[in-house]
């Protein structure tokens, strides 16, 4: 790959980041998909139901293309909104739901994309006024990271849950092992971390 296409560049980078946050999903009961486990309540369908809100703001809203016609639901960043409502699924809000909007969200932001040069500019309505104005270069390069991390979270939550791990689908990028190679190694830096901590 010689030929310089930065556009393309990032939309693979973004689309890479999505698919591994929704994999995460993938074999799981609905209860599992919304176990909080860490203190603050961290959870998988959460996670999906967060980035594809702040997809939904800087690919819509940031550019004068809000996704939503009608009223936001109850759970987007409005005045009076919940704290934390978008990084967790109602019993009311299906995993279907969640996810066919996260879908959604990527046809709206693709479709802005597409239509924008990476230089076009655009203004941020949550951010300070003076640093609102930025460009979809930025939001593009912002939104990949801020995937990238939930997608860091979603396998650190997965593998709490039953032990599944990997970066993509087909590929966990980890050494080959066996649950007694791991629990060896696991022992290991435990040992350690413990002689670190006493020194």
């Amino acid at each position: 790959m010689t030929e310089a296409n930065p556009k393309a560049d990032l939309v693979h980078y973004l689309q890479l980041a999505r698919e591994a946050l929704l994999w995460k999903l993938d074999g799981l009961s609905e209860y599992d998909i919304r176990r909080p486990l860490t203190p603050t309540g961290t959870n998988l369908l959460g996670l999906v139901k967060h980035v594809a809100s702040v997809e939904l703001g800087y690919f819509g809203d940031t550019f004068g293309r809000p996704f939503f016609d009608k009223e936001p639901p109850p759970w987007w960043y409005t005045e009076d909104f919940e704290p934390n409502a978008d990084m967790w699924a109602t019993a009311d809000e299906s995993r279907e739901e969640i996810v066919g909007l996260y879908h959604r969200a990527w046809e709206h932001s693709d479709s802005t994309i597409e239509s924008l040069a990476l230089d076009a500019i655009g203004h941020v309505p949550w951010w300070p006024e003076e640093r609102r104005q930025t460009t979809l270069h930025h939001i593009l390069a912002r939104m990949i990271a801020e995937t990238h991390r939930h997608a860091g979270h979603a396998d650190i939550v997965r593998e709490l849950i039953d032990g599944t791990v990997g970066w993509a689908k087909g590929k966990d990028n980890m050494p080959t092992g066996d649950q007694d190679w791991w629990e060896t190694h696991r022992r290991r830096l435990e040992r350690v971390a413990r002689g670190a901590g006493s020194s």
